[in-house]
């Protein structure tokens, strides 16, 4: 394996005491770990003690940090300094670290002279030497006089000492939008360290930014391939190491985290070459959506929306209703929680590649049961627990006893979309599931304001926007005030005519969910709809969304008892790519009227 083969975490990323943190990194396969000075300290385990753990883990220590506020001091102050230095380099040897990160200093007694600031680092380097250790000089994005790499880099040369290098970071480097083409001229062999961050873009304290809200590759919005080719290009052959702080991640679960630290990193390799992961096959749409339902209520909305029961599981609990390339599937086996969305199947060119890819992402395979004469479909979990199955085709299909019964049109052409509300702790890695294991690609996140706070969605498509997925949270869920269901998910049904869709299942008896009158006066006055056009969206209670490109109409059905799902009916006219995200504050308020008793449905 060569060093830059080599995938490591700071422990700083993960929640829990040291030892918690270990285990699961070592459980998600990384080779090595940066140890967070703050978690040796809190640790009742000797340094020489974590050193045999992280061998018998299979872990590499690759670094000990962070050393603070060394550089550009009087002398009284670098006395303390080398003082405290040398009782860290004997840390590191216990620890069989080799490695320490020297941040630039944001010390009130450091003076701004680069010559001085060099000298003490060679200072530094030469002690560190004459134990075996080296220097990784890193300069903060709010380093009190050196905050950008090329000016870090300026004071590592003038200090010109073999044990003294640079640790570039991707957050320090990107958030401050610095020119990466200088990292090419810096020599490989002073390239000691690389940590790897992503980031939302924020207007905000580069400190602040940093400390709270920093991402896994792949979450965010930074060009870290962009990075990584550049840092790459300069000829670094060191492991690539997260360096992730983030409220969210140091309050979850280790575990599931340093999972979606791997996949993340492996996502980032695969985006600069450096993996043998299969290239995500092309998908063909939705195969179906499988609910966990009990009673008669969500078979009841099936039929009056015009799917037909179509079908018997041979050996399981699970009803086939379809109208053409619709397909929902009712499982009766595990409806304790209330109705939900259990699974969803994508049609894959090559499931078998789908499953090779997700199994080389973490995604783990999950347990199935089938007889002999019965499809043998692949089945991932995503982060909230949702299987995703990999199929091919409909051959799935003849595991079903077809049933009679009556068959409606109600213009329904297959399945548009499905909305999956994440727990918060979940949501940036679920983005990251779907779109590095399906090779779904994000499209224009949103946020508004929901009758019960704000929440945030992020829409995702294959290629061809023939699968679609709307991923959304609430930022911030507090207390018990908000009635009715906290994580409602819906299924998007496609038509051609969305009014002739509303008509027909009306009269197969369909309870719509009701929009008020001032949502229609409102669209009148913002967008002069053509009366007819305006008077039947009222009388069916369609939103409208429109932008740039085409139109969007959609209605939706209440929530049922004990639901966690609805449905929606869609029209997309013209090139509109969007989900009425506009329209969502209107509908959530709606839903909690009809489940409140506040408001008739039509």
């Amino acid at each position: 394996m060569s060093r830059t083969d080599r995938r490591s975490i700071a422990t700083v990323c993960l929640s829990g005491t040291l030892e918690d943190k270990l285990t699961a990194a070592a459980a998600a396969g990384f080779d090595g770990v940066e140890i967070f000075d703050n978690d040796l300290i809190a640790s009742p385990e000797s340094p020489a003690a974590l050193r045999k753990h992280c061998e018998e883990l299979g872990l590499s220590i690759e670094l000990y940090q962070p050393f603070r506020d060394f550089e550009a001091v009087p002398p009284d102050v670098l006395a303390s300094n080398l003082r405290r230095a040398e009782r860290k380099f004997d840390v590191m040897e216990q620890l069989g670290a080799d490695t320490l990160l020297v941040c630039s200093t944001v010390s009130p007694d450091a003076v701004d002279d680069d010559d001085l600031a060099a000298e003490q680092l060679h200072l530094l380097a030469s002690r560190a030497a004459e134990r075996g250790i080296r220097i990784a000089y890193e300069a903060l994005a709010w380093g009190r006089f050196v905050n950008t790499y090329d000016h870090s880099w300026r004071i590592v040369r003038r200090a010109d000492h073999p044990a003294l290098g640079l640790c570039l970071d991707s957050f320090h480097i990107l958030s401050r939008g610095t020119d990466l083409a200088g990292i090419r001229t810096i020599p490989a062999s002073k390239l000691f360290f690389l940590q790897l961050a992503d980031a939302p873009r924020l207007d905000m304290n580069v400190l602040q930014w940093s400390r709270h809200y920093r991402l896994f590759p792949g979450q965010g919005s930074f060009d870290l391939p962009g990075f990584l080719r550049a840092v790459l290009a300069a000829g670094y052959d060191g492991p690539l190491s997260l360096e992730v702080f983030n409220d969210v991640f140091r309050q979850a679960d280790p575990r599931p985290a340093a999972v979606d630290a791997m996949r993340s990193l492996v996502s980032l390799q695969e985006a600069v070459g450096h993996t043998d992961i299969p290239a995500p096959p092309e998908l063909a749409g939705h195969s179906f959506v499988e609910l966990s339902a009990a009673g008669p209520e969500t078979a009841a909305t099936l039929a009056a929306l015009g799917l037909t029961h179509a079908g018997q599981h041979r050996s399981k609990p699970v009803q086939l209703w379809q109208q053409g390339n619709v397909r929902v599937l009712l499982n009766s086996a595990d409806a304790s929680g209330g109705t939900r969305i259990g699974a969803i199947a994508v049609d894959s060119a090559d499931p078998a590649a789908s499953a090779d890819r997700a199994e080389k992402l973490l995604a783990p395979k999950l347990p199935r049961e089938h007889r002999a004469d019965e499809a043998d479909l692949t089945a991932v979990e995503a982060p909230d627990g949702t299987a995703v199955f990999l199929t091919r085709t409909d051959a799935w299909l003849a595991d079903f006893t077809p049933v009679d019964g009556p068959r409606h049109d109600t213009g329904l052409t297959g399945i548009d979309h499905v909305a999956l509300t994440q727990p918060f702790d979940h949501f940036d890695g679920a983005a990251l599931f779907y779109r590095s294991v399906l090779g779904l690609r994000p499209e224009a996140a949103a946020e508004f304001a929901a009758p019960f706070g704000l929440v945030r969605s992020l829409p995702m498509a294959d290629p061809g926007h023939r699968v679609r997925l709307a991923l959304s949270v609430a930022v911030l869920r507090r207390g018990e005030w908000a009635p009715g269901v906290q994580d409602p998910q819906h299924i998007a049904l496609a038509s051609e005519d969305v009014v002739a869709s509303a008509e027909r299942m009306r009269a197969l008896g369909l309870r719509t969910l009701e929009i008020p009158d001032n949502y229609y006066d409102d669209l009148d006055a913002r967008l002069e709809l053509p009366a007819g056009l305006l008077a039947k969206l009222r009388e069916h209670s369609i939103l409208y969304d429109r932008d740039e490109r085409g139109e969007f109409l959609h209605f939706c059905t209440p929530l049922g008892t004990g639901s966690r799902v609805f449905f929606e009916v869609v029209q997309r006219i013209g090139g509109y790519a969007g989900y009425g995200a506009a329209n969502a504050p209107v509908r959530m308020a709606a839903h909690r009227r009809a489940r409140l008793g506040g408001a008739p449905t039509s």
